[in-house]
């Protein structure tokens, strides 16, 4: 050890000697010294920091705690320390923002007592912050005019991000990316002409459903291991019948199943579903259990949307969360979404869900796109091993 760290650590034995017994301008006047002998010790700069709060000389305890924390900007006790005195000194906007940073510090790493006392003492001034910021925008929105039942859902979802109500996820496909495409969580069926065709035949598509459940055999689970991959989706649902499927049309070839269900497969010819040899259309009836829930999780690929037509929605079934919105099933009303985008879905009652699901282009490819695209995916499927 150099004459130096031995210097320093000797006045900062002494320093904290003096806290301990009281004598405050003495552990001022040890933890100077020990920053006169070495300005880079952080722990020297915090003692001091404490000695001068202690003392009242708030000036001298942001300067010193400002000086810790240029050693290290990360220092979670400094951060806390300073923005405890800057609670103490009313300054309380630039307080949260020292807060915030020591709660992203800490995450979810075990801390001793005293931090995580100082730590919830942060999350409660935070969320006090949060919650009054929200209050003062909301409050300032009503006097300028604006009315919540009838902003457009865009700016609605806009004030729910600001107000941290509403999580911005982002696609995140599984294996391959389009760029440029809009981060848009649920499409409204309005936009899409065919969607009525499909819509009125959910009663005839329901009665072809109803009777291959009466028959048995049809519903294989949705996710099936293989020895050929490995098994890194959600565990709970592997080779489970609680999520199952009925493929009509899969990877392309219309199935025996499908051959059942010809009113199914007409409603959905103006469907722009994509043709992509041995991959595409996929059209099936999914079948969730009772009690069950599908994990968060995101699709292969972000060319594409999600549609279901709900056939068998029992009360209070329970919704589909895409991204940060949630939506119920309806009978015989079509739900599309970017399956690209972190998604789930729960089935709380005590009788089976089903829904008619397909794929369809996303609207935004034009068709040398979607050739291209297609191109590639035939590729990609032939040198797949």
């Amino acid at each position: 050890m150099s004459d130096l760290q031995t210097e320093v650590e000797k006045h900062g034995r002494r320093g904290i000697a003096a806290l301990r017994s009281g004598d405050v301008p003495g552990a001022r006047q040890a933890f100077s010294a020990a920053v006169a002998a070495d300005a880079r010790n952080l722990d020297a700069w915090l003692g001091l920091a404490f000695a001068c709060a202690k003392l009242g000389d708030d000036t001298a305890a942001l300067t010193a705690v400002d000086r810790a924390l240029q050693i290290d900007p990360r220092h979670m006790r400094a951060l806390l320390f300073k923005a405890d005195h800057l609670v103490s000194t009313a300054r309380h906007g630039p307080a949260v923002a020292f807060y915030r940073a020591a709660l992203r510090v800490a995450g979810d790493t075990p801390q001793p007592p005293d931090v995580n006392a100082a730590l919830e003492r942060a999350r409660g001034v935070v969320e006090r912050n949060a919650a009054a910021v929200q209050q003062r925008l909301i409050d300032g929105l009503k006097a300028s005019g604006h009315d919540p039942a009838t902003a457009s859902p865009r700016f609605a979802a806009s004030v729910d991000i600001s107000l941290g109500k509403r999580q911005v996820y982002h696609q995140g496909p599984t294996r391959y990316y389009f760029p440029g495409l809009p981060q848009r969580q649920f499409y409204p069926r309005e936009e899409f002409n065919w969607a009525p065709a499909v819509e009125s035949a959910a009663a005839a598509i329901t009665a072809e459903l109803r009777a291959l459940l009466t028959e048995g055999g049809h519903f294989s689970p949705y996710l099936q291991s293989s020895t050929n991959q490995p098994a890194m989706n959600e565990r709970s649902l592997l080779d489970s019948e609680d999520w199952s499927a009925c493929y009509l049309v899969q990877n392309g070839a219309v199935t025996a199943a499908g051959s059942r269900c010809p009113q199914a497969l007409s409603a959905l010819d103006a469907a722009p579903m994509p043709h992509i040899p041995e991959r595409s259309p996929n059209v099936l009836f999914s079948r969730l259990a009772p009690r069950t829930r599908i994990p968060p999780h995101n699709g292969f690929l972000n060319t594409r949307l999600i549609c279901h037509l709900p056939l068998i929605v029992p009360p209070s079934c329970g919704k589909l969360r895409c991204g940060s919105e949630e939506r119920a099933w309806e009978e015989g009303r079509l739900m599309i979404f970017d399956d690209s985008i972190e998604h789930e879905a729960w089935n709380n009652s005590d009788e089976e869900r089903v829904v008619l699901l397909f794929e369809i282009w996303r609207p935004e490819l034009d068709e040398l796109e979607r050739s291209e695209v297609s191109a590639l995916l035939t590729l990609s499927g032939q040198y797949a091993d």
